[in-house]
């Protein structure tokens, strides 16, 4: 990481005083001498009827203020590349300012990213701290594929914007998954999977001894670039001689599988209503292919997160087979328990 600087940003709320320009420059002095930072130049703008802003240029870079008296709030910004944390200035404002509160937010400027977690609420934010960006593109079947040094978690593959696996934790995923149906079903001679483009679950059906397994996935991109950046995942499955690897649509492609040839079928496509409709158009094709007492286990998100997404996936199951069983681990990359469901073919 190289650090470049500390930026702060006040919002003063709750002014109803309209400071003059010769008190704005007064209190940009007394925060440069107690930051020990260098006047260089100062620039100010009277609007009409009313509001101001006014902009000290610093040999560390820059500080400003800019008033919006109509809404009762003047915002203050201060970033230095100095070695004085700019923060230093809250106790000068707090004490010249009348106000009822005042919002404050700190940022380190350096060469670390923040990237927002999708699933964060407006009441609560979460964002993933970003060493490195490895790939960022979008594949030819439309997809925008990410692959993100995390800091916390490691190389992490994030499609659309959504994190779908990181090195540190993916083993508590991809073992759920497939130890969800083996627990129902134990016959191991052929699976199918769908989805799953980061190889955890191919992996983990190798490591249970499946004598055949037919991946079928979409995006072949998203494949070689998890094999690039987090072979480990994968372990090569694409090159083990009981794999298949099926590019295209899944559900075009499993119309020309014979009935009843598969012990499981491992569902790893998002947990969005799209997904949801999907499964739900193409639940008599898996049926068709799935054996008697043959076992099918989907990732259904969270219901932590997402409750009522989760039970249109059980209704959807229940429906088909009259039976589901729910697993659940906690993902720390996810920041959140997920759920996989299994229903038994009777």
């Amino acid at each position: 990481m190289t650090k470049v600087g500390e930026h702060i940003t006040l919002d003063i709320i709750g002014t109803t005083k309209e400071y003059d320009s010769s008190f704005y420059e007064k209190v940009i002095h007394d925060i440069a001498r107690v930051a020990k930072v260098t006047i260089l130049n100062i620039s100010k703008y009277k609007f009409e009827p009313q509001g101001f802003t006014i902009l000290a240029l610093l040999a560390e870079s820059h500080i400003s203020f800019h008033t919006f008296p109509e809404k009762g709030i003047i915002s203050f910004d201060f970033f230095t590349c100095g070695k004085v944390k700019p923060s230093i200035a809250i106790d000068i404002i707090k004490k010249e300012f009348k106000f009822k509160r005042i919002v404050k937010k700190e940022f380190n400027r350096d060469t670390k990213s923040l990237y927002h977690d999708i699933y964060s609420s407006p009441g609560l934010q979460k964002l993933y701290v970003v060493n490195d960006i490895l790939e960022d593109f979008k594949s030819k079947v439309g997809q925008h594929i990410e692959i993100l040094d995390l800091e916390q978690f490691g190389k992490s593959l994030f499609i659309d914007g959504e994190i779908q696996v990181a090195t540190s934790d993916e083993h508590l995923y991809s073992s759920t998954f497939v130890g969800a149906g083996l627990k129902l079903n134990k016959e191991n001679e052929r699976g199918a999977i769908i989805g799953g483009g980061d190889g955890g679950v191919a992996r983990e059906c190798i490591s249970k001894n499946f004598n055949f397994v037919d991946w079928y996935e979409l995006d072949p991109e998203v494949v070689d670039v998890c094999n690039k950046h987090l072979g480990d995942i994968g372990k090569k499955s694409t090159e083990k001689n009981s794999v298949k690897c099926v590019w295209g649509d899944a559900f075009e492609s499993i119309k020309s599988v014979s009935d009843d040839t598969y012990d499981h079928i491992f569902v790893d496509l998002n947990d969005d209503q799209f997904c949801i409709d999907l499964a739900e158009k193409n639940m008599e094709s898996l049926v068709r292919i799935l054996k008697p007492k043959g076992a099918i286990t989907t990732q259904v998100g969270s219901q932590d997160k997402k409750p009522h997404q989760v039970e249109k996936w059980l209704n959807v199951f229940n429906h088909h087979f009259g039976n589901t069983n729910l697993s659940r681990v906690y993902i720390p990359s996810f920041d959140c328990s997920w759920n996989f469901s299994t229903s038994i073919n009777h």
